[in-house]
């Protein structure tokens, strides 16, 4: 696309620069030797026409999937854009091809069939509590289901921030338990059973190749992770303080200053995002140390196109790394989705403008967000975002490619 993209540009050079000749002398006509670049000028703008470029729908369109803008009544099923979606936060994509929705404000997780565009209730009863654990997951009590993860066998994992939970879904039976935390808030329990630990407020799940739960646990500003085999809990990075993250440093006795969202590369690289230090950084699992990539601690909207570390980020929430290592962010008090690019270490917006506002769909740049916590890229490279405070989840197709 870029190489047509410039032979196009190439040819319209030419062709103005023959048309300024005829001009400058009528009596002169075109040499036939001119004919091959005019030949080339039609070739490259029936090309432009084919592939897009020329056309005004070649910029980056957003659409609504889910939710009809309002939070209420919770309706358990029905079709995804004509359902009630309060406060969309974390989402993903299952191994049946679904979408699944966090909705905070209505306490459930919803199943969004992409193929039918019809939607379900998979688990909640629309009520805030802590119950039905050993029953099926459609008659538990859940308290702000925040973000949702897979597992390889394809149980349901998501984090509940009000219970101080992580709980999980069978695949095969719907039936819901708890894998972390006792449902009261604290820090305890390492080296312990993960169901008898103490945790505060935890945000952000995912999981790495081998199985193992990490846990933001932002309210204690550390990363918790459990073995699912064996059950037990420790912490994995941060001291609790809440203060600066050195760049390079070891994560043994490194503060996080609140731990927000994570994804996982698929081979050997945490993506971080530290809501109240303002930046993003990569850990990697091999060497145990902390990279950072982008923001500079302080709070604010700035530094589109230039150095990503300089960037002023604000608040971000909910992360979703690419193939080639670009980092899609929801920059929640920027009510933007922003995106760190590995290629050239600079971050560029895609969706939103820095203001407050309710779209309208369509060309990325003028779609107005109103605080977006989660984003996902799904396997054909579409950018899933909770547009939380507009109660809808819309979707981006990008030319990225996500995590294996």
């Amino acid at each position: 696309m870029k190489f047509w993209k410039t032979a196009f540009e190439a040819c319209l050079s030419g062709c103005w620069y023959i048309g300024s000749a005829v001009q400058r002398s009528s009596s002169r006509l075109v040499q036939p030797a001119n004919y091959g670049v005019i030949q080339l000028c039609l070739l490259a703008v029936v090309i432009w026409n084919a592939t897009g470029l020329g056309a005004s729908g070649a910029d980056p369109v957003v659409s609504t999937i889910v939710g009809d803008g309002t939070s209420q009544p919770l309706r358990l099923e029905g079709p995804a854009t004509g359902v009630a979606c309060a406060q969309p936060f974390g989402l993903t994509t299952g191994p049946d091809g679904a979408l699944y929705v966090c909705e905070v404000g209505s306490h459930v997780i919803r199943r969004v069939d992409l193929v039918t565009g019809q939607s379900r209730v998979v688990a909640g009863i629309g009520v805030a509590g802590y119950s039905g654990d050993g029953g099926l997951a459609t008659a538990a009590m859940l308290n702000e289901p925040y973000e949702i993860r897979f597992d390889a066998g394809g149980n349901l994992l998501f984090v509940e921030m009000q219970n101080h939970v992580v709980r999980r879904v069978d695949s095969g039976t719907g039936v819901i338990s708890t894998v972390a935390g006792c449902g009261e808030p604290g820090f305890s329990g390492d080296g312990g059973a993960a169901v008898s630990a103490h945790l505060r407020q935890p945000h952000s799940i995912t999981l790495d190749a081998e199985g193992l739960l990490y846990i933001c646990d932002i309210g204690n500003h550390r990363i918790r992770r459990v073995n699912l085999k064996s059950g037990l809990i420790e912490t994995f990075a941060g001291t609790g303080e809440k203060q600066g993250t050195p760049d390079g440093a070891s994560l043994k006795g490194t503060p996080l200053n609140g731990p927000r969202a994570m994804d996982f590369d698929g081979q050997h690289t945490l993506y971080l995002a530290l809501r109240e230090g303002n930046s993003l950084f990569r850990i990697d699992l091999r060497t145990q140390t902390l990279q950072h990539l982008a923001g500079t601690g302080k709070s604010g909207y700035s530094g589109d196109g230039g150095p990503a570390k300089t960037a002023l980020l604000s608040g971000p929430k909910g992360v979703a790394v690419s193939r080639n290592g670009d980092v899609y962010f929801a920059d929640t008090e920027s009510h933007t989705v922003r995106v760190y690019r590995a290629s050239d270490r600079t971050v560029q917006t895609v969706i939103g403008d820095g203001v407050r506002g309710n779209g309208p769909d369509g060309a990325a740049a003028s779609c107005r967000l109103d605080r977006p916590h989660g984003v996902y890229l799904d396997p054909s490279g579409r950018l899933f975002v909770g547009d939380s405070n507009n109660h809808r989840v819309r979707v981006l197709q990008t030319s990225a490619e996500p995590t294996p």
